[in-house]
């Protein structure tokens, strides 16, 4: 089949087109997909160069999220556990739900099972505009929370507030942590993090009382005063992707589709390569000047 491939771990020109990369054999409770469409996330960048907290053997195919249709012939697949498979609906692409099992399903974990998400609740989001931001913002607005977030550019800024954010600062401003403060002296009760080695200090600063701190991302090491934590009864919390159990997901998709289906989310396609342009996405994950939504690998459109 051809498959995007890596067999040593480093820098994206690692990962190489091959035509003839054999059908993997299934297993019990296992289905081939023939797929349609691929999303691209900073977890496969961190993977790709072996920097990740859990990494493959090699061979390895890149990529953790994607759609397509369950098929036994065809030049594109994939080997998945049925109970990671779900139904697309109706109302949604191919790939827009290439965007759904990294980005909604972190995103929805994060929220809702880290920090417990309330109605009425504030909540920051540092990186606002990339798929796991757009993701968190649409599903907070649609769970009755205020969104606030931090963008790079005026682009950002416009997506994340029509996607729901209320407000959104520029991080690149000098003082921008000072202004957030100044216009909302409570603090948040959620921040979800996406680089924390940059941002877990100024999150200490805005979290409110109580408030819980789960970081998503992470390019390297930080250190942090625990007594900013007693101080306020804050809680920081991790979340990876691949922890996730089986009724977790299932009930996270359950509640992801309803959404979808009722038109509270819609996934947000930033950008859209053929498989043959991997390596320029997997750059542009880690190097573009500011994220617009996810990247989609079309892999088989036919």
């Amino acid at each position: 089949m051809r498959s995007a491939v890596i067999r040593n771990f480093g820098a994206a020109e690692n990962i190489v087109i091959e035509k003839a990369f054999p059908i993997p054999v299934l297993a019990e409770k296992q289905v081939l997909v023939k797929v349609k469409a691929a999303g691209v996330n900073p977890v496969d960048t961190y993977i790709r160069s072996g920097t990740y907290a859990s990494l493959p053997a090699l061979p390895y195919i890149p990529g953790r999220e994607g759609s397509g249709v369950i098929a036994q012939l065809g030049t594109s697949f994939a080997v998945v556990s049925s109970d990671f498979v779900y139904p697309l609906p109706m109302n949604t692409t191919f790939n827009e739900g290439a965007t759904l099992g990294i980005a909604y399903n972190t995103a929805y974990r994060a929220l809702f099972v880290k920090a417990s998400a309330q109605s009425g609740q504030t909540v920051f989001i540092h990186g606002i505009s990339g798929g796991v931001g757009l993701a968190a913002t649409q599903l907070a607005k649609a769970h009755g929370l205020q969104v606030i977030g931090a963008a790079s550019t005026e682009q950002g800024t416009q997506l994340a507030i029509q996607n729901g954010a209320s407000q959104v600062y520029n991080h690149r401003e000098q003082g921008y942590i000072d202004r957030i403060k100044q216009e909302n002296p409570a603090g948040f009760n959620i921040i979800l993090e996406m680089l924390a080695n940059v941002n877990l200090n100024k999150d200490l600063e805005l979290i409110a009382n109580f408030g819980t701190i789960v970081v998503v991302g992470s390019r390297g090491s930080v250190e942090i005063d625990p007594r900013r934590l007693m101080q306020k009864e804050s809680s920081v919390v991790g979340l990876l992707s691949t922890h996730i159990t089986v009724e977790e997901y299932k009930r996270t998709a359950e509640q992801i589709n309803k959404l979808l289906e009722s038109g509270h989310i819609k996934p947000h396609v930033g950008r859209i390569f053929p498989l043959e342009q991997i390596v320029e996405a997997h750059k542009l994950v880690i190097d573009a000047e500011g994220a617009l939504g996810k990247i989609v690998l079309i892999v088989d459109q036919d």
